[in-house]
């Protein structure tokens, strides 16, 4: 098949350079643009990362000689090389915005993996898959995560601080935990999106020190009480549109379940499907709610530039994002 030509905005930074090496023999996508800040523009690719490779995969060598372009004073010529792009730039909300908004006016649909237009009534919050304990009438979350250092774009080279240590709090985090899930199962009238009325999520975010994958302990209660083994059916047996389709960058299957009482762990199975599924485990009964459990991803696969990537296919197998 004829490849789509795709660009990253923001290439030069750790979910930039994720996205640039999922892209290497990707079969349906080419990566054909690279962009970033004015101080990288006009370098190759690997003249601009220079000592800052955050990834434990070498950079892909069709990358390396690549001309990183100016992403705010190139968009027209980005825009004429790519069939869409992935963004992933490093700028304050405001920037943010503006600059997505400058690829959309140009007929270049964006992907993005940032947070600066989650509220934005007509942009859609997407992710391929949706664990299907919504089924049972899911009422009440109650979640506590604790997140890798890749999450903040670090690794322990640039952030020793984090080493042997915890900080009990990420800015803004926990609000997007609680109310983002809400526009995710929400539906549109009269050309926004109007979030879901529930269920009730709090959640609690903190900082661990990890490499990479973003852990979760959860509470849930139920309107319609499942039992234990019809929750585990439940997880064992979904498939997503993702799954239907066989996106090349989807897991077969997407949760997996641990029956030892020590899995998931982050270490051993952050990279399961090659760091796209969800790994669950200790999955029993609570004293205050229904039932808790504990499940992990990797946050920079499967939720940063992964679920990207696989979103991308998705849109693009569903003809929402056609070859120009």
């Amino acid at each position: 098949m004829e490849k789509y030509r795709v660009g990253v905005i923001g290439g030069t930074g750790m979910v930039g350079q994720r996205f640039v090496t999922l892209l290497e023999n990707h079969p349906w996508f080419q990566l054909t643009a690279i962009a970033a800040s004015s101080r990288s523009a006009g370098k190759t690719y690997e003249e601009a990362i220079g000592g800052r490779w955050a990834l434990d995969v070498p950079m892909p060598g069709e990358a390396k000689d690549m001309v990183v372009l100016n992403a705010e004073t190139d968009i027209d010529r980005i825009a004429a090389q790519v069939d869409f792009v992935f963004s992933a730039v490093d700028m304050k909300k405001e920037e943010i915005q503006a600059l997505e908004e400058a690829y959309a006016r140009r007929g270049c649909p964006v992907v993005s993996n940032n947070s600066a237009h989650r509220w934005t009534p007509d942009v859609p919050m997407v992710v391929p898959e949706i664990n299907p304990l919504r089924a049972f009438g899911l009422e009440q979350v109650l979640v506590c995560t604790y997140q890798a250092i890749s999450g903040a774009g670090k690794t322990f080279e640039t952030w020793p601080e984090m080493v042997d240590n915890v900080i009990p709090y990420i800015g803004g985090e926990e609000e997007k935990s609680e109310q983002e899930p809400l526009k995710l199962w929400g539906r549109v009238e009269n050309g926004v999106i109007v979030n879901a009325a529930g269920p009730s999520i709090t959640a609690q975010c903190l900082r661990v020190p990890a490499s990479n994958g973003h852990m979760a302990a959860v509470f849930a209660r139920f309107r319609n009480k499942p039992s234990l083994d019809e929750i585990k059916a439940a997880w064992a047996g979904f498939q997503g549109r993702a799954q239907e389709l066989a996106l090349p960058s989807a897991p077969k299957q997407f949760l997996h379940y641990f029956e030892e009482p020590d899995r998931p762990q982050t270490r051993l199975d952050r990279m399961t499907e090659g760091g796209m599924a969800v790994c669950i485990g200790r999955l029993r009964p609570d004293t205050q709610y229904d039932y808790k459990f504990v499940c992990l991803s990797h946050n920079t696969l499967r939720g940063a530039a992964g679920g990207a990537v696989l979103l991308a296919e998705l849109l693009c197998a569903e003809g929402y994002i056609q070859r120009r």
